[in-house]
């Protein structure tokens, strides 16, 4: 449930701009007439309608997650209420002036944010949240965890840098894929490949729980 709750607000931008792209005469007609207070001029045009459209839906799925989230009474963790900053005002400004360069610095100001959060935490404040957040699972010498918050504020900085380059090279379609598979997959793979360096460090008998538990 919250791995779907998670990803839900970009499993609906990417449905949402594939939709609008693929009817992108009707799109530009409906978001003209349901939305075109929001942007300036009052038109929304058949090339500019996927990305509006998707960024509308976007910023009111992160709300409604945030909403969620307190009306259950659980706690709204700092990044989502960065990622919730970050969508609005950022996916505001691409609706208001019809420019989708907006939208596409919000993965990267994401990935920086959690970089420098990870980096000042340990640098400034002496304390590595991986550590804090996984410490009870995980039995891991000081030394190793710092090279994977290292690692970690490493990798989000260089994944903003390819969201960049991914977003001013390609075209925007190629761009959405990116940001909903390619990006999704690189996380995927670097998490699998810090999994591979913790098990090296574990003690015998907790490495030994990691693996198919025993009938």
């Amino acid at each position: 449930m919250k791995l779907l709750l998670d990803f839900l607000p970009l499993i609906l931008f990417f449905a949402t701009f594939k939709g609008a792209e693929n009817n992108s005469e009707i799109a530009s007609q409906w978001a003209t007439e349901h939305f075109g207070v929001l942007v300036s001029g009052g038109v929304v045009g058949p090339k500019e309608a996927p990305v509006l459209l998707a960024t509308i839906v976007v910023i009111i799925a992160t709300l409604a997650q945030v909403a969620f989230l307190k009306l259950k009474g659980r706690k709204v963790d700092l990044m989502l209420w960065v990622s919730l900053g970050l969508v609005v005002v950022l996916g505001g400004l691409t609706v208001w002036f019809h420019n989708e360069t907006f939208i596409k610095w919000k993965p990267s100001g994401l990935y920086w944010a959690f970089g420098l959060v990870l980096w000042f935490s340990q640098a400034v404040l002496g304390k590595n949240l991986l550590k804090s957040m996984l410490s009870a699972e995980l039995d891991l010498p000081a030394k190793v965890w710092r090279q994977l918050n290292s690692a970690w504020v490493l990798f989000f900085g260089l994944m903003g840098l390819l969201n960049l380059w991914v977003a001013y090279t390609f075209e925007l379609s190629t761009w959405v894929n990116f940001k909903v598979f390619g990006a999704t997959a690189l996380i995927f793979a670097f998490t699998i490949a810090q999994g591979l360096v913790i098990a090296k460090h574990l003690p015998p008998d907790e490495s030994a729980d990691t693996g198919t538990p025993k009938p």
